[in-house]
């Protein structure tokens, strides 16, 4: 401590001088974390068009600008507006993750300077500056700690460590993890009880909070494997499109054709082949997605994420607050006579105080026939110095966590603490600390008179050194059993729970109220506690095992506490399962070799974050695709590197939540199942689109290579192409993103995330039924020709063939392997709406006169009508044997 109030030239009484506070100001500056900005509007708006597939949109509106029809290019436009402005709005949100770690540090301190203490901004203080701390306030910079009372602080956010922290001035290594320095404070945390003083040895950016924001803005999103899916398919499918067309214009030209007339001819072969209803599938797909998750307590920050969860491989979850409470409760009970089992959740006072195997109404609470039980609880609950307050439906602790389980265990034991407290005021306290670890209170003995008691509770060894005798169950003090008392305490600290013990005795009047007088004590019982898992998180973690997605572990806290919960929710089979990993263990692993230890290991206890960084970095080096689960402001880096970050609603810090693309409202780890499964069901459907509106483009774009190539007249024309593609997509198409979930969703492995958008299976699929449209459309066209029919009604035709032939295929598409009756044929009503509203279309196309001018088209007959309908159930039948003989190809 010396060595540091040397290097900061500074006075540990007295504190800076006011000269020297504004010299330091102008030196360090502002104790404000930096901002740092990506380019202005413009800019964030401009690199939202780097992408191929607004290269293809793009491409599709300037071909139909010079085709004249401007309405069509006008919503090829606005659909790449839509695109763009969701991609800025993310790079703002992620701005706004930063803005709120600046928010989390900005409070207002009390200092020390030139002797006299001061309130200031937090953004004034400089190094050097000594700084005074007490319960409730907000610790403003990294402080080490020169004197202290008591003082305990909640590090959960920046370490993951469940429990508040007693702090020390002890000297330190300089190795040690930031989550065991106990002789500092950091900026950002809060203190929960006591009082202390320090010097501040890091502001703004220097400190472990700016270690974070610079993490954080130094990590890129990932791309998702929607996006990175689509980037690939909408590649080939531009040079596909490209070459294509140059093909047909230059066969053409060859042919001896007007160079003018093959321009229009390719122009008509592109927009066809162009699927301009892939972008807005894929959104409005994404959209009731996302409608679904929040019905389902999930909401949706970032669009792409909600596929990105179906491909997910691997979750790894923040232990504290995700696969617990985040709540520290009281589980078992142990005095000299008895044990107890406690029973409730969290700081919620619903719960009991039960023999092994007893009923919770059976008769009075246990307190009333226990006397060493009645003292256990009244310790816990008058020796304390924590609330337990109800905020709306939640019940929350002030105060340290460790207080508000006894405090709540008191009350679910009958104990009136408050009735107490008022017939016997508190008259004294010794805190808890480091040193003594233990704390004491004396109470007047009220209006009886006599002397004084004194309640204690602290570390178990620690309360057994002031204790001569214990409490039996009838009040009476007997020899103490110190073997035995050692005993349960090994026992309960075995299972990861954290043991306190209690103790009263009698003060005798005109007896000083110290240690040396604390020496008699008695004994009453041991209060076993822990940060209980969530009820619903082992079902949870079975669910995605059974999915093929691995769970993993990733905590600021201890080995044991993290084994202890690991094995109850489901993630390793016991706690000497050897699949855990420390922060130091970590560091130690050469890079080379981490990828490989991580994916082996399951829990990752007190680790920094920036190892939880390098956690994510590794699986993803292996071809995982990470889902990260947090709620701390440790976490936030990490949120933002893997593929899909998940923040806890309730618990969860603004950071974590801006950090984060989905939030989970109910903190549930099951409602992560949830969204997996809806995440693979969105995949799903957008396959189902792709998978059905392809062979339209193909079969289309094939049609007028076909007529170059023979030099035969167009069968459909570029504008009735457009209306193909444009009211197919949204009346049929778009239909698919209500197709309900498939039976075995859950019970199938993860896609890999190197499998194609289209497996090999799909793409035959899509070229047996363009074959089918190609062949289909010539025939009838020539077949309307050769009858007698005019130009314009063998066009109707063939677009109606097309037409028809995709809306028998759409419900061929609604499942990629199974029959439309054995799915339900009317289990997806839009779908039933959309075929009703496209034969309306099509009516309308073919018999009102000002649609037949519009579109070149004319009446057709009934005979063609038999014709077309027969032609597509034909096709139908074709698609159903495939599917039959290919399903196992699945």
């Amino acid at each position: 401590m010396h060595e540091v109030v040397l290097l900061l030239e500074t006075d540990p009484g007295q504190g800076l001088a006011a000269q020297e506070v504004t010299r330091r100001q102008a030196q360090f500056g502002a104790n404000i974390l930096p901002r740092s900005r990506s380019g202005g509007i413009a800019r964030k708006l401009a690199r939202q068009f780097n992408n191929p597939l607004v290269y293809v949109l793009l491409a599709a509106a300037a071909v139909t600008t010079v085709l004249g029809e401007y309405l069509d290019s006008g919503v090829i436009l606005a659909v790449v507006l839509i695109n763009t402005l969701i991609g800025f709005v993310q790079e703002v949100r992620a701005e706004a993750a930063l803005d709120a770690l600046h928010n989390l540090v900005r409070t207002r301190a009390v200092v020390i300077r030139t002797g006299q203490r001061l309130e200031v901004p937090s953004e004034d203080l400089v190094p050097g500056d000594l700084v005074l701390l007490e319960a409730g306030d907000k610790v403003p910079a990294d402080i080490r700690l020169v004197r202290l009372s008591g003082l305990r602080v909640d590090e959960s956010a920046l370490t993951g460590e469940s429990e508040s922290v007693a702090k020390d001035e002890v000297v330190l290594p300089p190795t040690t993890p930031v989550a065991d320095r106990r002789n500092m404070a950091y900026s950002g945390t809060l203190v929960t009880a006591g009082a202390g003083a320090g010097v501040i040895v890091a502001i703004g950016g220097g400190t472990e909070l700016g270690e974070i924001h610079r993490l954080m803005g130094a990590v890129r999103p990932v791309a998702t494997p929607l996006t990175q899916k689509l980037a690939r398919f909408s590649m080939t499918l531009t040079v596909a499109i490209l070459a294509l067309a140059a093909v047909s214009f230059a066969a053409g030209v060859a042919r001896g054709q007007p160079p003018a007339q093959m321009f229009t001819a390719a122009v008509a072969l592109a927009v066809g082949a162009i699927p301009e209803g892939l972008p807005a599938a894929v959104t409005v797909t994404l959209a009731i997605g996302v409608r679904r998750m929040a019905r389902r307590r999930a909401v949706v920050r970032r669009l792409p994420v909600v596929e990105t969860l179906g491909s997910t491989t691997v979750i790894c979850s923040d232990k504290t607050g995700t696969f617990t409470e985040n709540q520290m409760t009281v589980r078992s009970l142990w005095t000299p006579s008895a044990n107890y089992v406690v029973t409730g959740s969290g700081y919620d006072p619903e719960g009991h105080i039960l023999l092994p195997g007893e009923d919770a109404g059976a008769g009075a609470p246990q307190a009333e026939h226990d006397a060493a039980l009645y003292w256990s609880l009244l310790a816990g609950g008058a020796c304390n110095d924590a609330k337990v307050i109800r905020e709306g439906h939640v019940w929350q602790a002030q105060g340290d966590p460790t207080e508000a389980a006894m405090l709540v265990a008191a009350g679910k034991g009958g104990v009136d603490v408050a009735a107490f407290l008022s017939a016997n005021p508190r008259i004294n306290t010794r805190p808890f600390t480091s040193e003594l670890q233990y704390m004491a209170t004396l109470h007047s003995a009220g209006s009886t008179g006599g002397s004084g008691v004194v309640l204690v509770k602290g570390a178990a060894e620690r309360v057994l050194e002031l204790c001569e005798s214990q409490m039996d169950s009838d009040g009476r003090s007997r020899p103490l059993a110190r073997q035995v008392v050692l005993n349960a305490v090994h026992h309960f600290s075995e299972t990861g729970l954290r043991v306190l013990a209690t103790a009263t005795m009698q003060l005798p009047p005109e007896t000083a109220f110290e240690g040396a007088t604390l020496r008699q004590m008695t004994l009453t019982g041991l209060q076993a506690m822990f940060d209980p898992p969530r009820e619903a998180a082992a079902a949870a973690v079975r669910a995605c095992h059974q999915a093929g997605v691995a769970v993993k572990m990733i905590t600021g806290d201890h080995v044991g506490t993290a084994a202890t919960i690991a094995e109850a929710v489901g993630l390793t089979a016991n706690r000497e399962d050897r699949t855990a990993l420390t922060g130091a263990e970590l560091d130690a692993i050469p890079a080379a070799q981490l990828p490989q230890a991580v994916e082996h290991a399951t829990v990752f206890a007190r680790v920094s974050p920036e190892q939880k960084l390098r956690l994510i970095g590794a699986l993803q080096s292996l071809g995982h695709v990470a889902a990260m689960t947090g709620d701390g402001v440790n976490d936030a880096p990490a949120l933002r590197q893997a593929n899909v970050g998940i923040a806890m609603g309730r618990s969860g810090t603004e950071v974590a939540k801006e950090a984060a693309d989905i939030v989970l409202t109910d903190d549930d780890f099951a409602t992560i199942e949830a969204a997996v499964e809806e995440g693979r069901n969105v995949f799903d459907n957008l396959t189902k689109f792709i998978v059905w509106t392809l062979p339209t483009n193909m079969g289309e774009g094939l049609v007028i290579l076909v007529a170059i190539l023979i030099g035969a007249t167009l069968p459909i024309l570029p504008t009735q192409i457009l209306w193909i593609n444009m009211t197919t997509a949204v009346a049929l198409g778009l239909m698919l993103a209500f197709e309900p979930k498939e039976p075995g969703l859950m019970s199938r492995p993860p896609r890999a995330p190197d499998r194609p958008l289209l497996t090999w299976t799909l793409t035959l699929r899509i070229m047996l039924v363009s074959t089918l449209l190609v062949a289909g459309t010539w025939w009838i066209f020539e077949l309307e020709l050769v009858g007698g029919a005019s130009l314009a009604e063998a066009r109707t035709a063939a677009v109606n063939l097309f037409v028809a032939v995709e809306l028998f295929y759409l419900f061929s598409c609604r499942s990629l392997t199974r029959s439309p009756w054995r799915i339900g044929f009317f289990s997806n009503r839009w779908v039933i709406l959309g075929v009703l509203v496209q034969t309306a279309g099509q009516l309308a196309i073919t018999y009102i006169p000002v649609m037949n001018e519009l579109f070149h088209t004319a009446p057709i007959s009934l005979e063609s009508w038999v014709r077309i309908l027969g032609i597509a159930v034909l096709a139908s039948l074709v698609v159903a044997v495939d599917k039959r003989f290919r399903r196992s190809a699945f």
